[in-house]
């Protein structure tokens, strides 16, 4: 899976940023990451006071191989509180998405091999 960040040009990219970006979008979708081929991350700061979670911005698009990207964001009071919200958030529109290609596929759903009792399976 590769990962690509990009910011606008009311702040500047750094590695420890970029390296923030990665590590938490990794530990997000580590579950499905073989299914996503890329994953796109926008960073902004606004200074419009539109939206009430904040002035930081993040927005994620992860690609699927032959289906169409998948996007998620937040706004958050923090950059890393934004960059969280918003990886958390492309978590749960890929378990679904891909639970509805499983399910039309016919085949199990990919989301956490766990019983009924939140047990994992062996």
């Amino acid at each position: 899976m590769q990962i690509q960040t990009n910011t606008d040009n009311s702040m500047e990219s750094h590695e420890p940023l970029t390296a923030h970006v990665e590590s938490v979008v990794q530990e997000a979708l580590r579950r499905v990451s073989q299914h996503i081929t890329r994953v796109v991350v926008h960073l902004s700061e606004t200074n419009d006071h539109q939206h009430s979670g904040g002035d930081h911005r993040c927005l994620m698009e992860a690609r699927i191989e032959g289906h169409p990207p998948i996007a998620a964001s937040d706004h958050a009071t923090s950059m890393h509180q934004a960059i969280q919200g918003a990886a958390e958030k492309l978590k749960r529109a890929i378990d679904s998405t891909l639970g509805r290609i499983n399910s039309v596929k016919g085949a199990t759903i990919v989301a956490d091999e766990e019983d009924s009792e939140g047990n994992e399976e062996p």
